[in-house]
């Protein structure tokens, strides 16, 4: 699993598998796209305004949970990029 954040166009792409297939792309709403198989493999998400969406949270950090493993591991995310004058 992968997630990726381009700060030039504010979208992150969460890839759980690389695209060996074409894939059909499923747009959930304004911010959320998937990317489905035909076999219903899912690919990845991607997020739209991903600033907002990843910082609206757990006071702007992505957290990653172990449940098997019981760990926590909390990864601060970047000041969203400023507007260009």
């Amino acid at each position: 699993m992968k997630l990726t954040y381009d700060p030039r166009y504010n979208i992150a792409y969460l890839r759980f598998h690389k695209k060996t297939a074409e894939v059909e792309t499923l747009h959930l709403s304004d911010e959320l796209n998937v990317d489905i198989a035909p076999d219903g493999t899912v690919y990845g998400i991607e997020m739209l305004n991903s600033n907002h969406q990843l910082r609206a949270e757990d006071n702007g950090n992505l957290v990653v949970v172990n449940e098997a493993l019981a760990q926590r591991q909390e990864i601060r995310l970047g000041d969203p990029p400023k507007p260009a004058l």
